[in-house]
């Protein structure tokens, strides 16, 4: 199972990661900043309480007062529930531009997936893709909402009830202080070893999503070949590394949790022995030694959060991470080209080499010094054995790929040097595979078309690819085809492939052996409408039958990823034999399929 794993630097900062999302939470930060200020002033209150119990065991307690009892119970009371609204308040402020966040990095990142080019498309598994767009945006949003603001009010609240507390008694301030450096210490080597595993448990999601939705887009292979085990084997496997990291994580954080709090729960017993006997001796008075027991009582929640809260900042740090891996990689940008002074020159090859980009640098390249024109208003076809480069040859024409050397010209401009959407508006391609979205017959043929266009050159599209079938449909063409169009047999959704080629009637036309599914009469059908289609435009034909090959006005052979001859169907046949051979071939497997 291939994958696409980042290896975190060595010298990695979660606050470095995560001052990467600024851009994002600026545009809110008056919320976030007032929410935060509102739940310290809710935190600040809740130490109000102490005082509050002090006040009243050493003086109404004491004096046998029921009034002042009464009274001191309703200051308890409002400041309880003033410190619950006030958290009511800070959730409120911090739910919907949270919210709005998480959908400006979703929209950002399907943009940015857009917008790259198709080699990075082919090495990134899509499962880790969809686990950044879904899981790790969940947990960044997480952050923000919680340990974000609660690491900052923690440690303003432990910070004021520290104080509190020495005001109230030195000595014992100073037993309830005795973990801290210990507390410390099993943080920072806490963080650094949970912020690996983090990592790895997220990568594990991305490969177990790939899983996932391979096995439902295969779904037909899985049962066609009976390997519902063997995919079940693989998930299983999958399902038990990723459980074996979570239980790796669970047992860091209780570690941690455990450290954070057995020492303060020690320091707490020690600290109420010490002012007991204090009590005892009348050194301290009884309300003090509840005060100060109320406070860190009152600190236990923030002190034990410690731990957790630390493990959702790791996360959503390598969620960051995650994140950026992706925004990072460079998008598709057009490189300066010349633009030649001919007008009307049809498509041009001058030397075109090709070489993928993740290919070893002594590797022999996919295409190598290819010169070819193919003339304005003429069809090209594009012959050659199984592996000759040609669906990669197609593929530099909308720039799905980008030349390592040489240029293609269109009517003399070369197209590295205009806009892609220029580009892609003038030529229009169909491909072998047909992909087909989950949408309705018309919307995937008019995916095609320029804005504006509608029935009329939808049903001209149909026509011309033979693709009339799809009025005979429960709705007609606004019938939804499912997920791949695997609703559709694969002739069927090859056909409305080629007429979401031919809608936009482009002035070139790319088609990779665009009628490799389709029977014998409807193969003959299609030829027979894309004739006149061919007629008004200038084509490049991937073909490897004799009949596809009759529709180009001349043939180019392509061999070892170099176009080896040039000539018409009848010349190439009898002047070259690896071509002679090649049609010879296809002759014969037509035939037989035939028969």
């Amino acid at each position: 199972m291939p994958t696409t794993h980042a290896t975190p630097p060595e010298d990695r900062s979660t606050v470095r990661s995560l001052l990467r999302l600024w851009p994002y939470v600026r545009p809110v930060r008056a919320r976030l900043f007032t929410a935060a200020f509102v739940a310290i002033l809710a935190s600040c209150v809740g130490l109000v309480i102490p005082l509050v119990l002090k006040w009243l065991v050493d003086g109404p307690v004491a004096d046998r007062d029921p009034a002042g009892v009464w009274l001191g119970a309703l200051y308890l009371l409002l400041l309880g529930l003033a410190e619950a609204l006030l958290f009511g308040l800070r959730r409120w402020l911090v739910a919907r531009p949270l919210a709005g966040v998480e959908a400006s990095m979703r929209a950002d990142l399907y943009r940015h997936l857009q917008r790259l080019p198709v080699a990075f498309h082919d090495r990134w598994p899509s499962g880790q893709l969809l686990s950044r767009g879904t899981t790790d945006l969940m947990l960044v949003r997480m952050f923000l909402a919680f340990p974000l603001t609660f690491l900052l009010v923690n440690a303003v609240t432990i910070l004021v009830g520290v104080i509190i507390m020495l005001a109230q008694d030195l000595t014992l301030g100073l037993v309830i202080l005795g973990p801290a450096v210990p507390v410390m210490v099993t943080c920072l080597i806490f963080e650094k070893r949970y912020a690996a595993v983090a990592r790895r448990a997220q990568d594990q999601v991305g490969d177990l999503t790939t899983v996932v939705e391979e096995s439902v887009l295969g779904i037909r292979i899985i049962k066609g070949f009976g390997r519902h085990r063997s995919q079940a084997r693989a998930f299983r496997e999958l399902s038990r590394t990723l459980r074996g990291t979570e239980l790796r994580k669970a047992r860091l954080l209780a570690t941690i949790v455990g450290v954070i709090v057995t020492l303060p729960e020690v320091a707490i017993g020690a600290a109420l022995v010490l002012g007991a006997v204090q009590v005892a001796d009348g050194t301290l008075s009884a309300g003090t030694l509840v005060a100060f027991l109320s406070t860190a009582l009152a600190l236990r929640w923030p002190v034990d959060s410690i731990g957790f809260l630390l493990a959702m900042s790791q996360e959503a740090a390598t969620a960051t991470e995650r994140y950026f891996e992706v925004l990072d990689e460079a998008e598709e940008e057009a490189s300066p080209g010349a633009r030649g002074p001919a007008a009307g020159d049809g498509l041009r090859f001058h030397g075109v080499t090709f070489r993928y980009p993740d290919a070893p640098e002594d590797s022999p390249p996919v295409l190598e010094g290819i010169d070819l024109h193919v003339r304005p208003g003429e069809s090209m076809a594009l012959v050659g054995a199984t592996g000759s480069g040609k669906t990669t040859l197609t593929a530099l024409v909308p720039r799905l790929h980008e030349v390592t050397s040489g240029r293609i010209t269109l009517d003399g401009t070369d197209i590295a040097a205009m806009s892609r959407q220029e580009l892609r508006s003038k030529v229009a391609v169909a491909f072998e595979e047909p992909t087909l979205f989950s949408a309705s017959v018309g919307e995937n043929v008019l995916m095609g078309a320029p804005d504006g266009a509608g029935t009329a050159e939808l049903h001209r599209a149909l026509a011309v690819a033979q693709a009339e079938f799809a009025h005979a449909l429960p709705e007609g063409t606004d019938t939804q085809v499912g997920e791949q169009g695997l609703s559709l047999s694969g002739g069927q959704r090859q056909r409305l492939a080629l007429a979401r080629a031919v809608v936009g009637r482009p002035g070139f036309l790319v088609l990779d052996d665009p009628l490799s599914a389709l029977d014998v009469h409807t193969e003959a059908a299609v030829e027979a409408a894309l004739r006149d289609v061919l007629a008004d435009t200038t084509a490049l034909i991937v073909a490897h039958r004799p009949s596809t090959v009759l529709l180009a006005d001349r043939v180019a052979l392509l061999s070892g990823g170099r176009i080896t001859a040039v000539g018409t169907h009848h010349e190439l046949l009898h002047t070259n034999t690896e071509y002679a051979h090649l049609m010879s071939g296809a002759d014969r497997t037509r035939q037989e399929a035939a028969r």
